[in-house]
């Protein structure tokens, strides 16, 4: 029986059938949105993944924003310091990505609200399954791709962390994405494959509309509606992972800001020094030290004492969660495993780096020992030939080979070293 109601009632608004009038809507339609979902989708729950473990969450609490995460970190391994630009790559498929499959998203949504609103609620027991993860799906896309994109323009103004928010969040939206693609998706490809073989796609009640008003546009022109819309976001944001003219094309990503400045160190923060607390009083020549603590105790070092070392020299970029990283900035400095070595370390050990901020999520980072054993791993005190800028970390910042934008610590005033 056809979108049956209860007997006797007649349902109105959304609920009944003569309600949704588009001639748009249709197996067709939706199974092709529907597969460049599947694809899109498995790639940003892969590279979200990525993402998470290469903050290194398993090596100390200071990294891990998800407690009690248990099986769920069943895949994390320890992040690669090669190539360095993994991070830059993985991240930026994923914001890039994520931002051109909204106008996809927001399709694949319209096109099935009617199943939403049909009646009886359930017919059978799969049916009753596909309703629940048609809600479960509907829910968690929204959810993870309002957060994501309030995270890219650095607007967090959802409550809680945005880590474990996102996280806890993707599992509870992949699974429902597994769940409906096994229920649907057969119906999908079968549809495409009757369609290009010329038999027309399967008719659908609670899709097809009873009473379709006129056309204004073709399927095909919708679909090349929503695809062109898709393009103009990546064209719009993909600039950031770029340099040259791409990046000022990159209006979207991320909150719409030009680089800092110019010269040596004119190159994206998302922290100024100012809003993180650090004072000129505390970064001068006189009053800053580094501490270096370890198996042997603890050494105190001024910059100076820092610039009489041996430098050495790394060519890496920077890449953050939100999407953004810099081509390779030139940074000079004192390798981790040189100060690891001052203090009783002749084999690189796990460390623990403090910054002089007073305030936000990642004044405290951990680094693991592959990472501080790698050359390129260094306190750099330079960048471009010419020192570190207040913004980008003077009197000293940790620059990491592929590691995320804020396990780069800046403004580093202890570094404690030692099994985390």
């Amino acid at each position: 029986m056809a979108r049956s109601s209860l007997p006797g009632r007649l349902p109105r608004g959304p609920f009944s059938p003569d309600f949704w009038r588009s001639p748009l809507r249709g197996t067709w339609f939706t199974s092709v949105l529907g597969v460049v979902l599947l694809a899109g989708i498995t790639v940003l729950f892969v590279t979200g993944l990525v993402s998470y473990a290469a903050y290194n969450p398993d090596l100390s609490p200071v990294n891990d924003r998800t407690p009690g995460k248990g099986i769920l970190g069943f895949y994390l391994f320890s992040w690669p310091t090669d190539p360095p630009w993994l991070y830059r790559l993985t991240q930026g498929v994923h914001v890039t990505l994520g931002l051109g499959l909204v106008p996809v998203l927001l399709a694949k949504l319209w096109s099935v609200v009617p199943k939403l609103f049909t009646l009886p609620p359930a017919r059978s027991v799969t049916h009753a399954l596909e309703r629940i993860s048609l809600i479960l799906l509907v829910g968690g896309a929204l959810f993870q791709f309002v957060t994501g994109i309030l995270n890219i323009q650095l607007d967090y103004v959802f409550p809680g962390s945005f880590y474990p928010l996102h996280f806890y969040g993707a599992w509870v939206f992949f699974g429902a994405f597994l769940a409906h693609v096994v229920l649907k998706a057969p119906a999908a490809f079968r549809t495409l494959r009757r369609v290009r073989r010329g038999e027309g796609e399967e008719p659908d009640e609670e899709l097809t509309a009873t009473r379709p008003d006129p056309p204004t546009v073709s399927r095909r022109g919708a679909l090349g509606l929503v695809g062109g819309g898709s393009l103009l976001l990546v064209a719009t944001s993909a600039g950031r992972s770029f340099d040259g003219p791409l990046r000022h094309t990159a209006v979207l990503t991320p909150h719409g800001g030009s680089e800092p400045g110019s010269g040596p160190g004119a190159f994206q923060v998302n922290k100024t020094a100012e809003y993180a607390g650090i004072r000129s009083d505390d970064t001068t020549e006189e009053a800053w030290r580094l501490t270096v603590t370890g198996r042997t105790g603890a050494v105190r070092l001024s910059r100076a004492d820092l610039l009489a070392m041996d430098q050495h020299d790394a060519d890496l970029p920077i890449a953050c969660v939100e999407g953004w990283s810099t081509s390779d900035q030139a940074w000079r400095g004192v390798r981790l495993r040189d100060l690891a070595a001052l203090v009783g370390y002749d084999e690189p050990a796990d460390v623990f780096v403090e910054s002089l901020q007073l305030r936000g999520t990642w004044r405290h980072a951990a680094l693991s020992a592959d990472q501080v054993a790698d050359g390129r791993s260094l306190l750099a005190l330079s960048v471009n030939g010419a020192d570190l800028t207040p913004d980008h970390g003077h009197p000293a910042r940790v620059i990491v080979p592929a590691a995320p934008g804020v396990l780069n610590t800046k403004w580093v005033t202890r570094l404690t070293f030692g099994e985390l």
